[in-house]
């Protein structure tokens, strides 16, 4: 077999697609052919030790400007697509070929925390890898596989996010396939129709004396789910230290109209606290890791971002962050409290839904939460909405009264002096 050192080719120069949709590339072996195609999107969620001994995390996507050095094709056995980006960074796939299908083994990435543009106030300069193995298996030969669907692949200190997948790891007669494996996450699922038997009719209709009334059909009420239990959470740099971020709630999650609610119970807690900004990372013993990120203007905090990582019961993976929030808003140095159920849309497909809320991001002092700023929904003026509401309707019922008897009266005078 032959080893090629494979490179980027578009228009039959080594470059590659540059599109605000992902990256795109094609990996051609030395005589010009078509080996390996990719088309992808990669988030990164990367943690790691700041030099004042705090954890911190960077979030960052796989850019358009990426080469394809270290990327190889084996005709027919095996494939690495290796994208290298920024300041000593790179991703990388591995395919084996098993005649019939072929699969992914391994995506191994590679960070340099030495770039301290993506590593802010790293403690170390050291490269890191890690290397897990994706769902990518039973792809047929001659075939794309495709998964628009978001998959995120977990390990100790680093989350992978890929979607818009488009992966043709084997290529022959020097061009991409039109036919598709598509991941299971992307199929339908169809409901199943029961299935009925016949049988045979009487031939002759029974008499009956007396009309039996049918009846009604019955339905099963939807099953709701029970108040989630309340955690209570806090973080602190080291064990010497008292708390710095505190945070007590109950959380319930809606992915795509299926609810769940957030177990507590062996939930681990890291994060971070700084001046203008501090994180709350919990990770669950099912498998969901939420990523809450405060901010302040030295006036007031906010919770500016939510990112929510896990799976459906179905085991579908998913991840949905919102980077744009203005939620939970108090003055710095006191803490947010709303005890009734609130929710919120996060994105398209993920809403949440909070109970017995209490947070302090910032300024905890004695390991404790500070005086609250309740939410409208517990204030004692939550009750004048429907008041006022009733005495605006109530006025506007006795205007449209006052104005119909001035018309009608208008009227009748008009008629009279005829």
């Amino acid at each position: 077999m032959f080893r090629y050192a494979a490179f980027v080719s578009l228009l039959a120069v080594g470059i590659v697609f540059q599109l605000s949709h992902g990256v795109e590339v094609n990996v051609r072996d030395k005589d010009e052919n078509l080996c390996l195609y990719a088309k992808l999107m990669v988030n990164f969620s990367v943690s790691y030790e700041a030099a004042d001994n705090k954890s911190a995390t960077a979030e960052f996507e796989l850019p358009a400007d990426v080469t394809t050095v270290g990327s190889t094709c084996e005709l027919n056995t095996s494939s690495t697509l290796k994208l290298n980006f920024g300041n000593g960074h790179s991703w990388s796939v591995n395919f084996t070929n098993a005649g019939k299908v072929y699969q992914a083994d391994t995506v191994t990435f590679s960070y340099n925390l030495g770039d301290k543009t993506t590593f802010p106030n790293a403690a170390s300069n050291e490269s890191k890898t890690v290397a897990v193995k994706p769902k990518i298996t039973d792809v047929a030969v001659d075939t794309c596989y495709s998964c628009q669907s978001k998959d995120t692949l977990e390990s100790d200190l680093v989350n992978q996010t890929l979607w818009n997948v488009l992966i043709q790891a084997f290529v022959s007669n020097n061009s991409t396939s039109e036919n598709y494996t598509t991941c299971a996450a992307d199929t339908p699922t169809t409901p199943v129709a029961p299935t009925t038997h016949p049988t045979s009719l009487p031939t002759t209709a029974p008499v009956t004396n007396a009309t039996t009334p049918t009846a009604p059909p019955t339905t099963t009420p939807t099953p709701t789910l029970p108040p989630p239990t309340t955690g209570k959470y806090s973080f602190k740099p080291d064990e010497n230290t008292t708390a710095c971020l505190m945070a007590n709630f109950g959380l319930r999650i809606s992915y795509k109209q299926e609810e769940m609610n957030f177990d507590p119970n062996g939930t681990s807690v890291s994060g971070s606290c700084g001046v203008n900004s501090s994180e709350l990372v919990l990770v669950s013993t099912q498998q969901m890791t939420i990523k809450l990120t405060f901010t302040n203007d030295t006036k007031k905090f906010r919770l500016h971002a939510l990112n929510i990582t896990g799976k459906t019961s179905a085991g579908v993976a998913f991840s949905e962050a919102n980077t744009n929030l203005s939620m939970w808003q108090a003055a710095v140095g006191s803490s947010y409290m709303c005890n009734k159920e609130q929710n919120y849309t996060i994105t398209n497909q993920l809403t949440i839904y909070t109970f017995a809320l209490q947070v302090q991001p910032f300024g905890v002092k004695k390991g404790a939460f500070s005086t609250a700023e309740e939410c409208f929904l517990d204030s004692d003026l939550s009750f004048l909405v429907p008041i006022a509401v009733g005495v605006a309707l109530s006025f506007l019922i006795i205007l449209v009264l006052i104005s119909y008897l001035i018309g009608r009266r208008k009227s009748r005078t008009g008629y009279q002096s005829v």
